[in-house]
């Protein structure tokens, strides 16, 4: 192919017709190529077999729009790259709007104005020793190793992209170690602050009273459980189905998705007494969407947890509602996800067996739910040490 010049002793240069420019001029794409392999070297047949298939791909991008050239990417250039090719299509919008608050805040201004290729692991090095000695946003403190870890989790998931488009040949975050920050400990109900919760529950409206208790009872996560719908729980088998999240962005528009991992797809049991407040609250749903009639704007979807014209329940709402709830009860105030861990924990304590409460958070795997609530066990080994005195002791008439 014409379009395909020797330029060294393993390196071919690709050029692309991309068309007119505004003004006129014609635009050309541009790429090198280096062989490393031996063999193909010395295969004149099988070598240019490979340039030109090569060259086909090179063009097809070039055509689809898709073409990036490395030799003008800055890093800022990159990160627009990413989002539009990449995050938009693979990343939930609530991650992607933190990745690029983040990235647009804290990392373009230090690196921004480099070529991603000139990025080394020795330069991320001391961009993570200068982050972790930067200021918070609102200069109350250094910012937290947990938000630095956040930060590389953005970063490696761009540099990653870079790598898999070509543009670098490994990531420079492989080297780098993740600072280590203290272990936040979960904050969560006694026994018996969770029985004084459910008793303040009892004069609130249905729908506050059922989300906070299928909170406490069940595990699931905000999302989690405004994405839930009439069809997925089974007042029968006395079961809900985990299969999707609601979330909103920052137009305040709502989206529903996949839960964040597969294992967050799950089915969970529910206790007896909670059955029978879904059936009297399912009951009391269907009278109100009868009322309302034309003005029922809940479209195909029958939300558990709705607002009174039947569209979705913002999960803003659901942290307003906690924290003036907590206020007027005088309840020691925790996270409403601090529900989540609260229930975790006082299955632990209670005896229950760690895969089971593993499976119905939807861990990925046993070792995290021990690595979450491993220093909340204090109950539960009590309790195991006191058995041996029952196992152990003799017994006598």
């Amino acid at each position: 192919m014409a379009n395909i010049q020797k330029r060294g002793e393993n390196s071919w240069f690709f050029t692309v017709n991309a068309g007119r420019g505004p003004d006129g001029k014609y635009i050309r794409r541009t790429k090198t190529l280096k062989v490393e392999d031996q063999v193909l070297l010395k295969t004149k047949k099988r070598l240019q077999d490979y340039l030109d298939a090569e060259y086909v791909k090179f063009k097809a991008e070039v055509e689809a729009g898709e073409y990036i050239a490395p030799q003008k990417m800055t890093f800022a250039a990159f990160v627009e790259e990413w989002e539009q090719k990449y995050a938009v299509k693979h990343l939930q919008p609530t991650t992607l709007e933190i990745y690029m608050i983040y990235l647009n805040n804290r990392v373009i201004p230090a690196i921004g104005h480099m070529r991603i290729e000139d990025i080394t692991t020795y330069k991320m090095i001391n961009f993570v020793g200068e982050l972790q000695n930067s200021e918070k946003a609102d200069g109350t403190g250094k910012i937290a190793a947990g938000t630095v870890q956040y930060i590389l989790r953005a970063l490696r998931n761009v540099f990653n992209r870079a790598v898999e488009w070509k543009l670098i040949k490994e990531n420079p975050l492989n080297g780098v170690k993740k600072p280590k920050g203290e272990k936040t400990k979960v904050n969560v109900y006694t026994a018996e602050e969770a029985q004084e919760l459910l008793a303040a529950l009892k004069g609130e409206f249905p729908y506050w009273r059922v989300l906070i208790t299928l909170a406490l009872t069940t595990g699931l996560r905000r999302g989690e459980l405004l994405g839930l719908e009439w069809k997925h729980i089974d007042l029968e088998a006395g079961t809900l189905r985990v299969e999707q999240a609601l979330s909103t962005t920052k137009q305040n528009r709502f989206l529903i998705s996949e839960p964040k991992t597969e294992n967050s797809i799950r089915t969970v049991s529910l206790p007896a007494s909670v059955i029978k407040e879904l059936k009297e609250y399912k009951t009391h749903c269907n009278k109100e969407r009868l009322k309302l009639g034309d003005l029922w704007k809940g479209g195909d979807r029958n939300f558990v947890f709705t607002v009174l014209d039947g569209k979705p329940m913002s999960p803003y709402s659901v942290n307003g509602f906690w924290t003036s709830f907590t206020k007027k009860h005088n309840l020691r105030y925790i996270r409403f996800h601090d529900l989540r861990h609260t229930s975790a924990t006082l299955l632990l304590n209670s005896g229950v067996h760690a895969k089971v409460i593993s499976d119905r958070l939807g861990h990925a795997d046993i070792t995290t739910t021990l690595n979450i609530y491993a220093h909340t066990l204090k109950t539960a080994d009590e309790a195991a040490a006191n058995k041996f005195d029952d196992l152990l002791s003799i017994k006598t008439k």
